[in-house]
């Protein structure tokens, strides 16, 4: 029996929440923009199908992120996540020193230290960036085109895919400069990496790791040469060792070269020329992938396993929110302001030693233990 007599709204429903206001094209800000879909065997363009790239702009400060580019992130996962024609989101950053090094530090130490409420506000933007893209419903690929650290390696881990420059570098740094990375790494990395000491010693240490280190160890999906010499061919990033052997009982594949080795392979880098193409070859032949697949079963299969990560970082954001909002009257406050005055005074941190001589005998938190552990400014 034919339901042609059945009344039915075609008109199709606009599910957006967010315009354009939290989209920028000049520094600092958030960029958002969709590229047509195309089929990487033909090079041909699909009619009526896109990728959403969400970009970073703040090239200048490592890709670090505002309280403004915060929201565009987020305005940028819903409006890919409520476009019927978009495939997949990519999300990248200007440049290729960095994807994202975390929360924009002069922005902290200029603002938000001794401000908790104001902090904790913050934070509750952060954390609904972190669930943008989590609870994004399509598939978000993280194009990390840099150094991802800090906030920037927690919102990339929540990403569904990473694939990364060669010349990546991953880790954190907060212990070192007056924060915690209970933003996402301590929730997501004992369940990325292959063992809890692993990311134990990546949260807490600030050691960076390379992205060939990281492909073998399983966080990210593929580390792709960005580099070229002068004569068109493609390098691995020099910095790191590629071959694969083991030495001392260790394997020495993805490790970063030392001393003399290490300086004079960046000084190499620096002269070698950056070319995208295998990189967002890849990232294209992976939303190719996911568009010739069913999409509600696709995100089905995501979502389920999503479900993992989010069980993690749900257990933990609020208290951990709250804790990072009071810990900026104590030691975000040394740390930022340390690493934000380090023009003026040549270092990024305080004196960590006589800060815990300082602790060990009680001393209260004031402006006394500031001014004895903060480095002094050049000529003091």
């Amino acid at each position: 029996m034919a339901l042609d007599w059945l009344p039915r709204d075609n008109v199709l429903k606009n599910h957006q929440i967010f315009g354009e206001e939290h989209f920028g094209t000049q520094p600092p800000c958030t960029m958002f923009e969709k590229k047509p879909l195309v089929d990487p065997n033909t090079g041909k363009v699909v009619e009526g199908l896109y990728t959403a790239w969400v970009t970073l702009n703040n090239p200048a400060q490592y890709g670090s992120y505002t309280t403004e580019m915060v929201k565009g992130v987020i305005a940028g996962m819903h409006k890919a996540s409520m476009d019927r024609s978009v495939v997949a989101t990519i999300f990248t950053s200007v440049g290729d020193r960095a994807f994202c090094t975390g929360g924009n530090t002069k922005e902290y130490a200029e603002y938000y230290t001794r401000r908790p409420k104001e902090y904790a506000d913050y934070l509750a933007l952060f954390a609904g960036m972190v669930d943008s893209i989590l609870n994004s419903k399509v598939p978000v690929i993280c194009r990390c085109n840099g150094m991802r650290v800090a906030g920037g390696q927690e919102i990339g881990q929540a990403c569904d895919l990473t694939v990364a420059a060669d010349t990546a570098q991953f880790g954190q740094a907060g212990t070192r400069h007056g924060s915690t990375p209970t933003g996402g790494s301590t929730d997501f990395l004992p369940w990325q990496l292959p063992t809890t000491e692993l990311a134990m010693w990546n949260c807490f240490s600030n050691e960076l790791w390379s992205a060939y280190k990281m492909e073998r160890l399983g966080l990210i999906t593929k580390a792709v040469p960005i580099k070229k010499n002068d004569k068109g061919e493609w390098v691995r990033d020099p910095r790191v060792i590629t071959d694969r052997y083991v030495e001392n009982g260790e394997i020495v594949y993805g490790e970063f070269k030392k001393g003399d080795e290490l300086k004079q392979a960046t000084d190499t880098l620096k002269g070698l020329k950056t070319d995208w193409s295998l990189l967002d070859d890849y990232v294209n032949r992976i939303v190719w992938t996911i568009a010739n697949l069913m999409p509600l079963c696709v995100m089905m299969t995501i979502e389920s396993i999503r479900m993992k990560k989010k069980s993690y970082w749900d257990d933990t954001k609020v208290w951990s929110n709250y804790w990072l909002a009071a810990n900026m009257n104590m030691e975000a406050w040394l740390g930022f302001n340390a690493f934000n005055t380090s023009d003026l005074t040549g270092q990024r941190t305080i004196d960590f030693i006589k800060y815990r001589q300082l602790l060990a005998q009680g001393h209260q938190y004031d402006d006394e233990l500031m001014e004895a552990v903060m480095p002094k400014p050049k000529g003091k």
